[in-house]
């Protein structure tokens, strides 16, 4: 016969043991830490990863990514991460110097894999006369553009490489990461079918304009529109009075009706360009990272988004 001691012992155990165990079952999961090297990237992954992960980004919203200088805040973030997703095609120079500095473990997730990377020509952005005598870089990362972003058919590769590197890196979420990604593909869809609307009322002869820096390639090449950048400018260097003068003489002769300030870009060198042509400010184009929340760029939609607008105000009439 158990004594009374025993009997207040076996209650306690049967009352507190389902207690615990429903405790623990409640405690959430640990979250995967993850980093994303710039705002773009980063609103990508925390549309796949969800609830799952702890994502901290690297390079925020209207900062540029291009001149960023890490700090050792950021190697330390890196060093506490699992996964580091990338952008890739030489776009975060930095990027490897970092890496090694942190000494992290973390899979590091080129986020561009599989996407055929665009080169660039030297004579892209010039007139006839102005164009050099030999290979020249049209931007400081070279013959290849990195934005690839600005192509919809290329973020879709973006989120699924996104997938897949969380999958690895976290097998037990895999079923949240696939219906993550499935559902915001379909968003990217229906983006999709809206570029090619806005594109497509606009005149074919309208379809012209410069920007600040070469970031626009893919877009152009995606949909159909002409999107120049001064040569020898990006968002790295100073324009001289003999680019302005250049870019001046190609609006003219091309006919270009409308030049377009970026969010990460100096507007100076856009304001003087239109005082001294005959084209139009357009307004704000987003192109290597989102806005604030004060902004109308705040996710990767709004910002393809944003930028249709301001381009179909500028060019439709």
């Amino acid at each position: 016969m158990l004594s009374r001691r025993s009997l207040l012992a076996a209650a306690l155990v049967l009352g507190v043991t389902p207690a615990l165990a429903q405790s623990d079952a409640a405690a959430p999961a640990a979250k995967l830490p993850v980093v994303a090297s710039f705002s773009i990237l980063g609103d990508f992954v925390k549309n796949v990863g969800g609830d799952r992960i702890a994502m901290t980004t690297i390079v925020g919203p209207n900062s540029d990514t291009h001149v960023y200088q890490p700090t050792p805040n950021d190697a330390k973030k890196l060093a506490a991460a699992k996964v580091v997703f990338v952008n890739g095609l030489g776009f975060e120079g930095w990027m490897d110097r970092l890496v090694k500095a942190s000494g992290t473990k973390a899979t590091v997730v080129v986020a561009t894999t599989g996407i055929k990377p665009r080169e660039r020509t030297a004579d892209e952005p010039q007139d006839d006369d102005e164009k050099p005598k030999g290979k020249k870089e049209a931007h400081a990362h070279g013959a290849i553009d990195p934005h690839a972003w600005q192509s919809v058919a290329n973020a879709k590769v973006y989120v699924a490489n996104i997938r897949d590197g969380l999958i690895a890196a976290d097998p037990a979420g895999k079923d949240v990461y696939t219906a993550n990604a499935a559902a915001y593909l379909a968003k990217l869809d229906a983006l999709q079918a809206d570029v090619l609307k806005a594109v497509a009322a606009i005149p074919d002869d309208h379809r012209r304009i410069i920007t600040s820096h070469d970031a626009f390639g893919y877009f152009g090449d995606a949909y159909g529109l002409k999107l120049l950048a001064p040569e020898g400018v990006s968002t790295e260097s100073e324009a001289s009075a003999k680019d302005v003068g250049r870019i001046i003489r190609q609006i003219k002769a091309q006919k270009v009706p409308a030049v377009f300030l970026e969010n990460v870009s100096d507007p100076r060198l856009m304001d003087r360009i239109a005082k001294e042509s005959s084209a139009k400010v357009g307004g704000t184009l987003y192109s290597d990272a989102l806005s604030d929340d004060k902004g109308p760029a705040t996710t990767y939609i709004d910002m393809v988004q944003s930028n249709l607008r301001a381009l179909s105000a500028a060019l439709s009439s």
